[in-house]
């Protein structure tokens, strides 16, 4: 695992970013780009800190971790999202982010983000939303731990909209390991594998070089 700080900076640049909103590009515009390698470890969670980073390419991952070193993970991130405002009161990082593949960031410190705001209060609603937003959806995520079993976990992850790799027909297709997996919804690995050899058996997914994918409606019980 790499540490954030070997990160390369590019020059400051004017030039636009598709890949984000219209308000999210006025704010990269204060920011500095930098790129990272997969497997960089840019927020520890439990560090004080006061960095905004707007994802401009590439995928990041929000998690905590035990002694043990086993995982839970909260989202997934791809670009137009940002990462980091959680921290923005000069509290404490409340969770780990790493990169799953080479990914490149605009890195806003908490007076500028301050700034921008001053100059374009309307922005300070879109953070809110946000925020709220994120809120929902760790309350949701505590639900679902509390009130199903593996299985029922491993269920709503592949079936549950908001899901980045669900198609129309609502089943999922995209890559996938099986620690992806136990560390979204806060089992084993072990217990994982079991559960898909089973569903493989079954006919209902397939898997296939670290690629799942969902073939028919999963039972609601196993």
């Amino acid at each position: 695992m790499q540490d954030a700080p070997h990160a390369s900076p590019s020059p400051r640049s004017p030039v636009a970013l598709p890949l984000l909103s219209p308000s999210l590009q006025l704010l990269a515009q204060r920011g500095d780009l930098r790129r990272y390698p997969k497997g960089t470890l840019i927020i520890q969670e439990g560090d004080r800190g006061d960095t905004l980073y707007i994802i401009v390419s590439g995928l990041l991952r929000a998690f905590s971790a035990d002694e043990t070193g086993r995982e839970i993970t909260y989202g997934v991130y791809g670009p137009g999202e940002y990462m980091g405002e959680m921290s923005l009161d000069g509290g404490l990082r409340s969770a780990s982010v790493i990169t799953q593949e080479p990914s490149a960031c605009v890195v806003l410190t908490r007076e500028t983000l301050t700034r921008h705001i001053a100059e374009h209060p309307e922005f300070a609603f879109e953070l809110l939303a946000k925020v709220i937003h994120r809120a929902r959806a760790v309350t949701l995520s505590a639900k679902r731990l509390a009130l199903n079993d593996v299985y029922g976990r491993l269920r709503l992850l592949l079936t549950q909209p908001p899901n980045e790799a669900c198609g129309a027909d609502g089943l999922f297709n995209g890559r996938l390991t099986h620690q992806d997996v136990a560390s979204r919804i806060g089992s084993s690995r072990e217990m994982v594998s079991r559960l898909l050899k089973d569903l493989e058996r079954g006919g209902y997914v397939a898997q296939q070089r670290g690629r799942l994918q969902v073939l028919r409606n999963l039972p609601p019980r196993w």
